[in-house]
């Protein structure tokens, strides 16, 4: 209680101090200075991201047996080889900000789920579906920008297929104690083409495609693009670690 009191004393004083000021350089904050990051030019990675993907090889993807990727590359573009299943990135990575650029097959060959399917699951468990979703109606917490089977994206900013869309997302990693409890949920932000889709939304757990959402404890863990048999492409892949 003492300790309490005392806590409370000392925030009376600091606000009646910060009250009487007049000089409104008491309230500047000068030290630490935010580093500086470079931006880059027309969606290239910034200074301080680690590219996944430029255009030239898939060093750093592996299938999940973690042998060399097999997707196949063409003109700076990385598209899914159906049968050779989901890879993954090497590097395991926590909280995050991701941007990557992908494009649903031009030539429609199936309707719903079987149009442009693909995924991008964030610690390999938490899914941001991939689908073409324009004037392509599924169940909404499915389509395009969807917490998969958990959050429905706030709209549909899908372009027609063929053309580039752009996924802009920021993750923040559940916290697990040395007990395997969870003690703080995932997070996850997602701009699709300019345009805020899911905003900080509370992950439930994994993704499932039937049941419901786990929440088995994990660490760092890596970001897997799915191979859902549909020739889905991708470019200019880059992460910031937050």
């Amino acid at each position: 209680m003492k300790n309490i009191i005392s806590l409370f004393v000392v925030l009376l004083m600091t606000q009646l101090l910060i009250a009487q000021t007049t000089d409104p350089k008491d309230t500047e904050v000068w030290e630490p200075e935010p580093r500086i990051v470079t931006p880059g030019k027309m969606n290239a990675a910034p200074s301080d991201a680690i590219v996944i993907f430029d255009g030239n090889n898939l060093d750093a993807f592996t299938d999940l047996s973690g042998n060399p990727a097999s997707w196949t590359i063409e003109d700076g573009v990385m598209t899914v080889k159906p049968g050779t299943g989901d890879i993954q990135t090497r590097q395991y990575f926590g909280d995050i900000q991701l941007h990557m650029e992908w494009r649903s097959p031009k030539v429609i060959e199936s309707e719903g789920q079987g149009r442009g399917n693909s995924g991008v699951f964030l610690q390999s468990r938490y899914e941001v579906q991939i689908l073409d979703s324009y004037k392509n109606r599924t169940y909404s917490n499915g389509q395009a920008g969807a917490v998969y089977k958990q959050y429905m994206p706030l709209v549909n900013a899908s372009v027609a297929p063929g053309a580039w869309e752009v996924y802009d997302i920021i993750f923040r990693a559940p916290r697990f104690n040395k007990d395997g409890i969870k003690t703080s949920s995932a997070y996850i932000t997602v701009i699709h083409n300019g345009i805020v889709i899911q905003n900080h939304v509370e992950v439930l757990g994994t993704t499932e495609y039937i049941g419901m959402p786990k929440n088995k404890a994990h660490g760092k863990a890596p970001i897997k693009l799915q191979d859902h048999s549909n020739l889905v492409s991708y470019r200019n892949i880059w992460v910031r670690e937050l």
